[in-house]
């Protein structure tokens, strides 16, 4: 699918999207492709694909929850800013605070995040151990395993709620989960990206939200 067709099926996806959200968007794909070419964030053979892997994929997170305005985020191990970028163009009162233990990958997300404009993101080149702030929620894709990933970030997640959904992780996954909430099952929701989008890519993909 040609990226304009993949970007034309987020637009639907998301009819409430400003025209300056769609620019946005639409801008992201030169600024990776200049940036990929200089920095590897995204595979080189996966740039072709990089709204519905990278740009949709993250976007689920907001089928699932709409952030209070005034919410704070943080992905941690953000790569080349996904989740985060995507949301923080559609949630632009919201904050989005990015973690990676790689710098060169946090160069990029800054540059693009600069090139479009968004105002709503910070971030900090270290481990997930050593970010000691509190967040509404933490954001993932598929990172470590689910029981690493909570030992890390259980410090990180505020008490004093503000949104419609409990404080906690929303970790976009893929492949066989069973094994992996079984330590959760009492409270892991497991919401499948097929209910959201149509795309054959999405048909293993699901969101792993834990309150914590």
């Amino acid at each position: 699918m040609e990226y304009l067709e993949q970007l034309n099926r987020i637009y639907s996806y998301f009819p409430q999207l400003t025209d300056l959200q769609k620019e946005q968007l639409r801008q992201l794909y030169d600024l990776y492709t200049d940036w990929n070419a200089k920095i590897n964030v995204i595979s080189r053979k996966d740039i072709e694909n990089l709204y519905e892997h990278h740009v949709l994929h993250s976007l689920a997170i907001a089928k699932l929850i709409r952030f209070t305005p005034g919410s704070s985020v943080m992905d941690l191990g953000t790569g080349g800013g996904f989740p985060a970028i995507p949301l923080a163009i559609l949630f632009p009162d919201t904050h989005f605070h990015l973690v990676d233990s790689i710098g060169k990958k946090l160069k990029v997300c800054e540059a693009v995040a600069n090139g479009i404009g968004l105002k709503n993101l910070s971030y900090r080149h270290c481990r997930g151990e050593e970010e000691k702030n509190q967040f509404d929620f933490v954001v993932t894709r598929a990172v470590m395993p689910l029981r690493d990933l909570v030992k890390i970030i259980r410090k990180n997640i505020k008490k004093k709620q503000k949104n419609g959904l409990p404080n906690g992780l929303l970790c976009l996954k893929g492949g066989e989960l069973n094994q992996e909430i079984l330590p959760f099952k009492k409270y892991a929701d497991l919401f499948p990206l097929a209910d959201f989008f149509d795309e054959e890519y999405f048909k293993t993909k699901q969101i792993v939200y834990l309150p914590l």
